[in-house]
């Protein structure tokens, strides 16, 4: 995968939750909307309604709450302490969806900053099966 650099587990262990959410909410945009670009030619309007779909909190959240058992603890941690932080949800969102998917979200940020693309991709593609 494509970045500039990765960071030492354990000096990424310091980066506060947000961060964290905040670089994995890019990355699984860009994953999502590379996705459903790459499956044909469509609409500009249709693809970002299609994104739309998975990248969602509600769908996040339903996600993260089916895949929790299979997450290793220290992967839990890192969707517990992204769930934990401090953020507004925007209006149209249920403020318990949203943190779970600001969890979910730190944890692929987390997998990106590392690294590991491997976990990283598996995650994402059972987002998109579940979609």
């Amino acid at each position: 995968m494509l970045r500039f650099n990765t960071v030492d587990e354990n000096v990424l262990r310091e980066y506060q939750p947000i961060v964290l959410a905040y670089i994995g909410d890019a990355v699984f945009e860009l994953l999502v909307r590379t996705h459903i670009v790459t499956a044909g030619p469509r609409k500009v309007s249709a693809i970002h309604h299609d994104t739309v779909e998975v990248v969602k909190a509600q769908s996040q959240a339903r996600l993260t709450r089916q895949i929790y058992h299979e997450l290793s603890e220290d992967e839990q941690d890192i969707v517990k302490r992204g769930r934990n932080a401090k953020s507004t949800p925007p209006r149209h969102a249920d403020p318990g969806d949203y943190k779970l998917s600001t969890g979910f979200e730190a944890l692929l940020g987390y997998l990106y900053l590392k690294g590991d693309d491997e976990r990283l991709l598996y995650l994402i593609n059972r987002a998109l099966e579940e979609a």
